[in-house]
């Protein structure tokens, strides 16, 4: 062998090895996950250094808080957490469909099947899936569709009550508003310990009002916030040792009182204040029987104004003349103070409708994972009413899987290895939810598509309960078709960026001045 043939198979060898170590890495986190996917998947505990532990279900939690250290792994956690962002639901299935990817794509290079055209194949399948899953979507037919309640059963984890709760809110909102670009169902779901289940027609605030002598219940309430701090205008010190700086001081706090005495006068009775409250101003409210909330958070406070249709104003707006000041207040047809859950509910607003899904829980340990379900099922029906519905299970997958194969057949080169990583890929689901089931994958694979080619059907998959081939549809199995379409989406843009990396350099250290260790343009 010459010496120009050694160095080409070494150049090879350590490109080979980069794809492996990453795909590795890809490996290790797909398959933390993996084990929880479908009704039969079981939970993960994440313990830290101090012995706290999570106990979860849900992947995108478990993702974010293992321990990461690999690059290619965070790169996938990334992709996962963008998947959660867009759709709320899927991130499980979009990890284990990377890693199934991520694997195809090494097999068919270790073979020897260049990488570009690993690549081109592998783009091509995923676009063509997308547009089959699309094909193969049924609508929803409004917010009152019975098969709404399934999404929201199978996403919520078979729990009966937290899908309830999501549908009612979902009718309270409206098909409009779910389908508004900007606005989560999920947002508006909160978990707390002791609570009873229920959908309020309003928002939370998780703040206690600032004083106990302030009302606990208000009727037809004139509701104010203030997105700034309700206190008199700041001066230095060495300011205010001058006797300009003393009167203009003095003038400033009178002006402030005058403001308060007009919140009073106009028979405002809610006020939410982004930061402090002066202590006079408590005084003077509280006197005046005003609920005054500070420190409530900026989302928040947009939910409110939204919901009551008032307007924030800052410190320096309350100047404006009475009359004036009127057009930024809201309206709430009830104020409810809950002492036991520590929050203040604004009810029955005049602008915007929403809902806010209150889950109870039993103890502290579970409320964190009661929430996590119910998001997981908000996001869900948002998504159904969005894009429709597609049968569960991993039924539609391989319906989607037998296609591409019929693409494969007339794709002439190499980029023919490339759409195998997609079928492979789109089988995989199917093969995990199977086997977290206790059945055996490849025999119910077989059986599942035979039964499809034979009554041409993307219905079919296997009951998890007794291991028969089912239809999804009529037991209910159904999942939005964009969770589908956005995880295989995310799934084919890691896989690529992760099997175009063929070295891997580390950076050198950058000094605190920005410069590299030896200096700008040293080597």
């Amino acid at each position: 062998m010459s010496v120009k043939q050694v160095s080409s198979n070494t150049e090879v060898d350590e490109r080979l090895a980069a794809l492996m170590t990453n795909a590795n890495a890809i490996r290790a986190i797909s398959s933390a996950v993996e084990g929880t996917l479908g009704p039969k998947g079981l939970d993960t505990m994440l313990v830290d250094k101090f012995g706290d532990v999570v106990i979860t279900n849900d992947g995108v939690t478990i993702l974010q808080l293992m321990e990461v250290n690999h690059p290619a792994a965070r790169m996938l956690i990334k992709t996962a957490k963008a998947q959660q962002s867009e759709i709320g639901d899927g991130t499980t299935t979009a990890t284990v469909l990377a890693g199934s990817l991520i694997s195809e794509g090494v097999n068919q290079v270790t073979k020897g099947v260049p990488v570009s055209r690993v690549i081109e194949g592998l783009k091509a399948g995923v676009k063509k899936a997308i547009e089959m899953f699309h094909r193969h979507a049924r609508p929803i037919q409004g917010v009152h569709d019975p098969m709404l309640e399934r999404v929201a059963l199978v996403a919520g984890r078979e729990h009966q009550d937290i899908a309830q709760l999501v549908v009612d809110a979902s009718r309270l909102i409206g098909e409009e508003k779910l389908k508004e670009s900007g606005y989560k169902l999920s947002d508006s779901v909160r978990a707390r310990e002791g609570a009873d289940n229920q959908v309020l027609t309003g928002v939370v605030v998780n703040k206690k009002p600032m004083n106990e002598d302030m009302p606990k219940r208000l009727e037809n309430a004139s509701v104010l916030i203030v997105d700034d701090a309700l206190e008199p205008e700041e001066m230095g010190d060495e300011a205010l040792s001058t006797e300009a700086g003393f009167n203009w001081y003095r003038q400033k706090q009178q002006e402030f009182l005058e403001n308060i005495r007009k919140i009073i006068a106009l028979d405002i009775k809610v006020l939410l204040v982004d930061r402090g409250v002066e202590d006079i101003a408590e005084e003077m409210l509280t006197d005046a029987g005003v609920l005054v909330i500070q420190r409530v958070s900026s989302r928040e406070l947009k939910k409110a104004a939204e919901h009551t249709g008032a307007r924030a104003v800052k410190r320096t707006g309350l100047k404006r003349e009475p009359q004036d000041l009127i057009r930024y207040l809201g309206k709430a047809g009830k104020v409810i103070v809950d002492d036991k859950l520590e929050h203040v509910c604004l009810l029955q607003g005049s602008g915007k409708p929403v809902a806010t899904v209150l889950v109870g829980a039993a103890t502290e340990e579970v409320v964190g994972e009661r929430e996590r379900i119910a998001k997981d099922a908000a996001s869900a029906v948002q998504a159904a009413v969005k894009g429709g519905l597609v049968p569960g299970g991993g039924a539609v997958e391989l319906a989607v899987a037998r296609q591409i194969e019929e693409v494969r057949r007339e794709t002439k080169g190499m980029a023919a290895y490339g759409l195998d990583c997609v079928v492979g890929a789109l089988k995989k689901p199917f093969s995990q939810i199977i086997t977290n089931a206790g059945f055996n994958p490849l025999e119910k694979l077989g059986d599942v598509i035979a039964a499809q080619m034979e009554q041409e059907s993307d219905r079919l998959s296997i009951n998890c309960d007794n291991g028969e081939v089912s239809d999804m549809w009529e037991l209910g199995v159904i999942d939005p078709v964009l969770v589908k379409v956005h995880a295989l989406k995310a799934a084919g843009e890691v896989a690529e960026a992760i099997l175009r990396i063929d070295t891997i350099i580390k950076k050198r250290e950058e000094r605190a001045d920005g410069k590299g260790e030896h200096g700008e343009g040293n080597w």
